[in-house]
């Protein structure tokens, strides 16, 4: 065979894969989003409400735990369910512990997932999804040697865009294993808080589960408010870390 019908079928292959991948790139972020929508509306309107996720968990018993960890993969992947009430039932139906336990079991798997989506659908993709010059930045950042440390601040402040971090891990040379450990360990304080709200609604203790809500309800308006400067403050504690040669 020569080079030229070599390149040739070289070129129509690498045609194909751009293909596929864009296919299941659209499949993930619209296809199912609007299968959801429009096929199983009841599944966002049972997430709507801590009394409805509560519901919807209870038809399932001992089920509801794979549902609960399904339902936090979904939310990470391709955020197409509201994720706000989860974790608050989960501390209700399950206690503190167990329910931090299965948080942190579907945010790995979700994480993982992300993970190696990005990696299948390589940087291109990204770009489509995020914009070149984003997901060039968080590249750039998670290819460092303080990495670790940024991934652990993007994760612990509310507000900064996770999912772009998720997906950015994918096609950096970032590890999966670190990533993932520092990325939880950066979610777990949200998380617990959450999980706190609902086992104070379940042991009755309202005073106390408002009193949590209400710090909650502030760190996350502060930092939906403050997320460019927050961005811009995590740039900067980068270039300190990390300073350009």
């Amino acid at each position: 065979m020569d080079k030229r019908k070599k390149d040739r079928i070289h070129k129509k292959f690498k045609l194909v894969s751009a293909i596929l991948k864009f296919a299941l790139l659209l499949f993930v972020l619209v296809g199912l989003p609007l299968y959801i929508y429009f096929y199983q509306p009841q599944l966002i309107e049972n997430m709507s409400s801590m009394e409805n996720v509560n519901a919807f968990f209870q038809q399932y018993k001992t089920q509801s735990i794979f549902v609960y960890i399904g339902a936090q993969i979904i939310q990470i992947v391709i955020c197409v369910i509201p994720g706000q009430w989860l974790q608050f039932a989960a501390g209700y139906m399950y206690g503190f512990w167990l329910g931090f336990l299965f948080s942190l079991i579907g945010a790995a798997a979700g994480s993982v997932i992300t993970y190696y989506l990005a990696k299948l659908l390589g940087r291109d993709a990204m770009h489509l999804i995020f914009g070149e010059a984003k997901i060039n930045d968080f590249i750039h950042k998670l290819n460092s040697k303080k990495a670790i440390v940024v991934v652990f601040l993007i994760f612990l402040i509310p507000g900064v865009p996770k999912d772009l971090c998720n997906y950015a891990a994918g096609i950096s040379q970032m590890k999966l294993k670190p990533f993932l450990l520092v990325s939880l360990v950066g979610r777990s304080p949200g998380m617990m808080g959450s999980l706190l709200i609902g086992r104070q609604i379940e042991a009755g203790d309202y005073t106390g589960a408002i009193v949590i809500a209400v710090i909650a309800v502030i760190l996350c308006v502060v930092g939906i408010i403050m997320r460019k400067y927050l961005t811009k403050w995590l740039d900067r504690v980068y270039s300190k870390l990390y300073p350009e040669k």
